[in-house]
């Protein structure tokens, strides 16, 4: 499978506060945050999903992985969603490894298989 997605009772909110402080303790931080049902809406398309996309990086990760291979700049920064499916609120992630994979390097692949580790564990201490 090419992501790790979990369901959570908080809402997304609060989904995206406990994810920000759990990254931060990985070193990793938000560069951006994405609403994608307001930037749809802003355009004139009706979405009715609450779906937030966090960008986050850990600096000293993403030099790695560049110096390594400067293809693997097109996978960064990492994703992560945060939504409401069915009621339920969502926490997930393309896994690392997956995406790595393409690039087919052992090296990068160690590199990717600890972040996704440490990701995974933002997330599961998110719900």
């Amino acid at each position: 499978m090419f992501h790790y997605t979990v369901d959570t009772t908080k809402t997304p909110e609060q989904a995206i506060e406990a994810l920000t402080e759990n990254l931060k303790a990985e070193k990793f931080g938000v560069l951006w945050q994405l609403d994608m049902k307001q930037k749809l809406q802003e355009k004139g398309v009706e979405f009715e999903m609450p779906y937030q996309i966090l960008e986050v990086c850990n600096p000293v990760e993403a030099k790695r992985v560049l110096t390594e291979n400067a293809l693997v700049g097109y996978f960064l920064p990492c994703k992560l969603a945060v939504y409401v499916e069915n009621g339920t609120t969502k926490i997930g992630m393309p896994k690392p490894t997956a995406v790595i994979g393409l690039v087919e390097n052992d090296a990068l692949m160690n590199i990717a298989s600890d972040i996704e580790k440490r990701l995974t564990a933002c997330v599961d201490k998110s719900i």
